[in-house]
Parts: structure tokens; C-alpha cells; sequence
């Protein structure tokens, strides 16, 4: 028999895999958000083995379905960027806490993992600080390249900056274990003043 955890990360997949925007990782294609849900709790295992069901949960439902709330259906600006990432944290947390009131989970984990998603209390909350610290160490790991090839060198390094503002300590230290290329090493070194 299926436990909540089991059920719950069963039908978050299942919702991920429904993404039609296409991403390769080692000459596979996968689903965008099943590739980066994957990713999410992959490094929050590594970094954090004993991290809660809450956020475990968390981390795999961050990007849940992003795709069904376009960026162009805001204005394209920063006042319209930030609306949109709000918006999104609003729809994450209640599409995951749909698929958590189903899989059986009481409403204090539910509303827990919501807190979670909506990234409240960051910097005070030591849950959702680990969260953050997960979500810029994938940022740094998976997803620089490719701001490095749309973005001007001062963009990035304000970029750069900004993730690493988001992080703890421990985050900073497991940042700085990645391998990156060169080139976005020597960048990172250069956002931050190393």
C-alpha cells in the first residue's frame, strides 16, 4: 500500500510530466518541469539527508505546472515579472496542496508545505531558507549556462549576486563545490569579489 509521501511525489510527477516544453539532460528529453522537480529534490537529498516530508514535498511541487501560467500574460517588465512570480507561487502552492488534501495528508502539512512554497518567512525560517539555498544551488548548477549565452556580463554578475544574497553560509560552501566551467567560475568570482 501507497504511503501519502509516495502518492503525493507519484502525482506531482505525473502533473510535471504533462509539461510540453522539452529539455535535454545526457542526450534524454524529458518533460521541463518532471527534469526540474527531479533536480530539486535530488540536491535537497544530497545537501540536506534528513530534510522533512514537508520539505521534501516542497521541493519537488516548486515549479508545479508552471507552464499553465505564461510569463507573457503579464506586463514585460520588473513590475510584471514580480507580479508573475507571486501569482505563481500562489498557484504552486494550491496545486500541490490539491494533490496533498488527496493523497491524506492533514491540513497543518499542507499548510506547512504552502508556508514552504510561497518561500515566507525566508531568512528567519530555517526550512525555508534550506529551500531557497536548494533552489539557487540548481539555479547555479543546471540553469547559469544558459543565462550566460542571453545575458550581458553586468546582468549576470547582478544575477549572480542576487542568488548568492539568497543563500546561508552552508549554501555559499556548497556553491562554491559545483563544477562549473571556467568561464562561469571566473564569472561567479567576479560577481562577488573572490
Amino acid at each position: 500500500m501507497s504511503t501519502p509521501f509516495q502518492k503525493a511525489s507519484e502525482w506531482i510527477d505525473a502533473e510535471n510530466a504533462q509539461d510540453p516544453n522539452i529539455e535535454t539532460d545526457q542526450n534524454k528529453e524529458y518533460p521541463k518541469e518532471l527534469l526540474y522537480s527531479n533536480r530539486m529534490y535530488e540536491r535537497l537529498m544530497q545537501f540536506e539527508p534528513n530534510a522533512s516530508e514537508e520539505i521534501q514535498i516542497a521541493s519537488k511541487a516548486q515549479h508545479i505546472c508552471r507552464w499553465k501560467v505564461a510569463r507573457e500574460s503579464y506586463p514585460m517588465d520588473r513590475v510584471g515579472y514580480l507580479k508573475w512570480r507571486e501569482e505563481l507561487k500562489k498557484f504552486h502552492s494550491k496545486t500541490t496542496a490539491e494533490i496533498l488534501a488527496k493523497a491524506g495528508y492533514d491540513q497543518t502539512f499542507i499548510d506547512r508545505v504552502s508556508f514552504l512554497i510561497e518561500k515566507k518567512l525566508l531568512k528567519k525560517d530555517a526550512e525555508t531558507q534550506l529551500l531557497e539555498d536548494v533552489i539557487c544551488l540548481v539555479f547555479l548548477e543546471y540553469y547559469l549556462e544558459p543565462f550566460v549565452h542571453k545575458h550581458d556580463e553586468e546582468k549576470l554578475k547582478n544575477i549572480i549576486k542576487k542568488t548568492w544574497d539568497k543563500m546561508s553560509d552552508k549554501g555559499h560552501q556548497e556553491a562554491l563545490k559545483i563544477n562549473y566551467t571556467e568561464e562561469n567560475l571566473n564569472l561567479i568570482k567576479a560577481s562577488l569579489g573572490l
